[in-house]
């Protein structure tokens, strides 16, 4: 099993626009990726740094009832860290084997063509982690 590193930190927001526009001003950053990902019911925007994890503004789109539950329960703030991995599959049946449960059975598809999965909070104390794996080129 191998985690390249941590690819990003998801910030749970309720208006991505608003939210994009104050870290932009806030902190000097350039335009980030936006990108939509129905199948998860999400909108995604991703501050990239020439060094370390980059930041992803996530907001709930549509019907997404786990994001917009989060900020109705948590409000606004950190969601999750994201470990990159070689092989996402690999990973996921390592981590079951040490324990690990997970948020749903096997990888989807994620931001950038990207599979994903997530392991649940109570796994890792109260921490909910993505684990991603970019796709192949």
């Amino acid at each position: 099993m191998k985690i390249s590193n941590i690819h990003h930190i998801g910030i749970a927001v309720k208006d991505i626009k608003k939210s994009v526009e104050r870290w932009k001003k806030i902190f000097d950053l350039n335009d980030p990726c936006f990108e939509e990902i129905s199948e998860r019911g999400v909108s995604v925007a991703e501050f990239e740094f020439e060094e370390g994890p980059s930041l992803e503004l996530i907001s709930p789109l549509g019907e997404n009832k786990s994001l917009a539950g989060f900020l109705e329960k948590k409000g606004e703030g950190i969601h999750h860290f994201c470990f990159e991995v070689d092989d996402i599959n690999e990973v996921v049946v390592s981590l079951r084997k040490a324990g690990a449960q997970f948020v749903n059975e096997k990888p989807q598809k994620g931001a950038g063509g990207s599979l994903i999965v997530f392991i649940h909070p109570r796994t890792v104390n109260g921490v909910l982690i993505e684990l991603k794996q970019k796709p192949k080129e």
